[in-house]
């Protein structure tokens, strides 16, 4: 879908479209680019539009060329091969993008990548020679940089383009951060109200017979209410639905509500519509992951956040820290999702590292202070109310795990997820697939089986690595290294910010008062629990523990370097990771999600789940890199931001600017072959990618800030891990 929001000014220049000089800008944004006012059959571009260039056509006839050469033509010469300057080209959109299908994309997939076996060259004419003169557009990178700019040509509207040659061969690290900051963020941006109810109320993931947009509003929120019903009114083709929330969320609420699931209501601005006059709502802007994904989901958010501060984007950041704000104020926590379906789980909590960061970078501007101190409430209400409250706490371990409350299936899987596991019940009460899925739901059937392995999944959901054999019919009873490293920095961010921004005294809307001391002494005895359950010394490194069978699990999770990014680790456990357990993550491409010995064989009756062996996650991957960089293995880091920056690159160029969820950090060639259960989202495009990615494109926009320039040009020429660093070492 095309960018809906104005592109932000903080994106720099690129997206102004006439230089002081009164030239456009080659690499403008493509609303600017292709807007009417650059379009040479309307309005007048200096210097581009002139007489034939000279040249010359000759034959090779030099005394000492061979005979069978001299009839050859030579390479035609002109004014326009020999020029220092960017070519442009003059193009009919329609025509040149139907010879550029028909040559070059022979698997007929709206893609040009390695993997076509067209010529991959394709003559344009010149502008400067009014398309006379013709050079050669060669090369899978340049050949899919030139349908992308054809399709999006194409979209607004326009039959012919004056096209720079820049356009076409931009270096592919500043292209990718250029689309990443001026028009991926865009794109994924979302409010609820009215500028994009017909975008953010549609539900992929809807699998009910009920396929109306629903939104469902906080009972203390009537102002929200009665806007949705007014703007509701005004698009009766939409056919929105406007419900309130019951006082009491429950297991059972929910539940009644999954045949006709709903948007949940988000924090929202007083504002003066600028052409009314009168006042009105505008949503606070957030950011969605993309894909099937096009809700604000908890931990994707935080992750989002990094990319976005880095590209100047505090607006959105702040949007998403004010919407996790309203989630738990309204809805006792931040949310798995804000879908009705995701009303009783939550995600990994990254609240108050997202709230120092958005601090830091807007702690002049007014009312700074206040949104730290409700952030911080917000956080101590969560870290209390959720994870330090059965079931989520196991009271005689200490620590917590991932497990949400819900009844039945979850309905947001798609509808093939569970057909291996729910068939022989079915066929055992001989009933269709469809039929007892129904019955099992409403009670009807009963099965204990099938009710302990529900707990264990929709825990799985809530720790955000859905899905993995690490967690698979066990998560509920296992507290992981990763909530509980997380909830340590919380306990540390609480005290440090009540004691350095609060002068010790952090009062709360009841009138509690909160002071540093407490939330010391929880962090110490957090990382002492860390250390006895879930510290192996023997092995180096970090596991989870099993509070029913009252033992370590022996999964070798990336997660185990987590510890490191929330500084519960201490130097020599910090040293032990580095030598001992980040060995067995890395691969080509980053880290890995877990070991191939953790994950077992894989075979038909056992597939593979994509928080496995062998895919990478942004996630994990920006953690890691923080994490080394916090105890001073900077070198480890930066070859690990290498490698996942050049694996993202490379498959950015030769597979048609393709920007995906997760990779298989083992293939160096198409590593965003990923056919583990959802497929890969972020692959679904023809012609051109106008998303990627949510933190995907964060982990690259933060992680480009993270290495040397050097490092940086290595990358734009696509120098694969192995010979950059063989490169470097041979200087040492």
């Amino acid at each position: 879908m095309m960018a809906r929001n104005s592109v932000s000014a903080a994106a720099g220049s690129r997206q102004s479209s006439i230089s002081s000089a009164g030239s456009i800008d080659p690499l403008s944004v493509a609303q600017v680019y292709y807007g009417p006012e650059t379009d040479f059959t309307t309005h007048r571009v200096t210097n581009l539009i002139r007489t034939r260039t000279l040249s010359t056509v000759q034959t090779r006839s030099t005394h000492d060329t061979p005979e069978f050469l001299k009839s050859v033509p030579r390479r035609r010469a002109s004014q326009d091969a020999q020029s220092m300057t960017p070519r442009k080209f003059l193009v009919d959109v329609n025509s040149t993008l139907q010879a550029l299908l028909e040559s070059e994309d022979t698997d007929g997939n709206m893609q040009i990548t390695i993997e076509d076996l067209g010529p991959k060259v394709l003559q344009l004419g010149t502008a400067n020679s009014n398309g006379f003169n013709k050079f050669d557009i060669r090369g899978t990178y340049m050949l899919s940089n030139l349908l992308q700019e054809l399709t999006l040509a194409k979209e607004y509207g326009r039959k012919s383009i004056i096209l720079d040659e820049q356009r076409l061969n931009e270096n592919p690290v500043s292209r990718l951060s250029r689309l990443i900051r001026t028009q991926f963020w865009d794109s994924l941006t979302r409010r609820i109200d009215a500028s994009l109810l017909e975008v953010i109320a549609v539900d992929p993931k809807n699998r009910s017979n009920d396929q109306s947009p629903r939104i469902y509003v906080p009972p203390t929120e009537k102002e929200q209410y009665e806007y949705y019903i007014k703007e509701a009114a005004k698009r009766p083709h939409l056919n929105l639905q406007v419900e309130y929330l019951p006082s009491s969320i429950t297991a059972e609420w929910v539940k009644s509500v999954n045949d006709k699931p709903g948007l949940l209501a988000l924090a929202m601005d007083h504002v003066v519509d600028e052409f009314t006059g009168q006042p009105t709502l505008r949503g606070k802007p957030f950011v969605v992951p993309g894909g099937r994904f096009n809700e604000l989901y908890g931990w994707d958010s935080y992750m989002i956040a990094l990319g976005l501060l880095v590209d100047g984007r505090v607006d959105l950041a702040k949007g998403i820290l004010e919407n996790f704000i309203f989630e738990i104020n309204h809805y006792g926590k931040i949310l798995n999702a804000n879908r009705s379906y995701y009303l009783c789980r939550s995600q990994p909590p990254f609240l108050t590292d997202l709230a120092l960061k958005v601090y830091e970078k807007t702690k002049f501007e007014p009312g700074a202070l206040n949104l730290l101190q409700e952030s911080f409430e917000a956080a101590i209400e969560e870290y209390s109310r959720v994870w330090m409250s059965p079931p989520r706490l196991d009271q005689e371990s200490g620590l917590s795990c991932y497990h949400p409350a819900g009844i039945g299936i979850p309905p947001e899987t798609e509808a093939s997820h569970f057909e291996h596991l729910l068939m022989p019940f079915a066929e055992k009460h001989k009933l269709s697939l469809e039929e007892f899925q129904r019955q099992y739901n409403d009670g009807i059937v009963k099965e204990s089986a099938l009710d302990e392995y529900f707990v264990h999944d929709r825990a799985v959901r809530e720790s955000g690595h859905d899905t993995t054999y690490r967690l698979e019919k066990r998560c509920a009873n296992l507290a992981t290294i990763d909530l509980n490293s997380l909830l340590y920095k919380y306990e540390v961010d609480i005290a440090h910010t009540i004691r350095t921004k609060f002068g010790d005294k952090l009062v709360l809307a009841d009138g509690t008062v909160e002071t540093s001391a407490p939330w010391d002494r929880r962090a110490r005895r957090r990382k002492l629990l860390i250390d006895q359950y879930l510290w192996d010394e023997e092995k180096g490194m970090y596991f989870d523990y099993d509070i029913v069978q009252k033992q370590k699990s022996d999964y070798e999770s990336a997660t185990t370097l987590w510890a490191m990014w929330a500084g519960c680790a201490s130097p020599q456990q910090a040293a032990r990771l580095v030598s001992v357990a980040l060995p067995k993550f890395e691969e080509f491409g980053g880290l890995v999600s877990g070991t191939e010995r953790s994950r077992g064989v894989i075979g038909l009756d056992r597939p593979n789940r994509q928080w496995d062996y062998p895919y990478g996650w942004a996630p994990q991957q920006i953690l890691a890199w923080v994490g080394l960089i916090r105890y001073g293995y900077e070198e480890d880091a930066e070859r690990l931001i290498y490698r996942w920056l050049y694996m993202i690159t490379k498959a950015f160029v030769d597979y048609n600017g393709i920007v995906v969820e997760k990779y298989d950090v083992t293939r160096p060639v198409d590593p965003h072959r990923v056919d583990a259960e959802y497929g890969n989202q972020g692959s679904d495009f023809k012609g051109v990618a106008k998303e990627g990615f949510g933190w995907v494109n964060a982990s690259y926009a933060f992680g480009l800030t993270l290495i040397t320039s050097h490092a940086r040009r290595a990358l734009g020429a696509c120098t694969p891990p192995g010979l950059f660093y063989a490169s470097q070492n041979s200087y040492i």
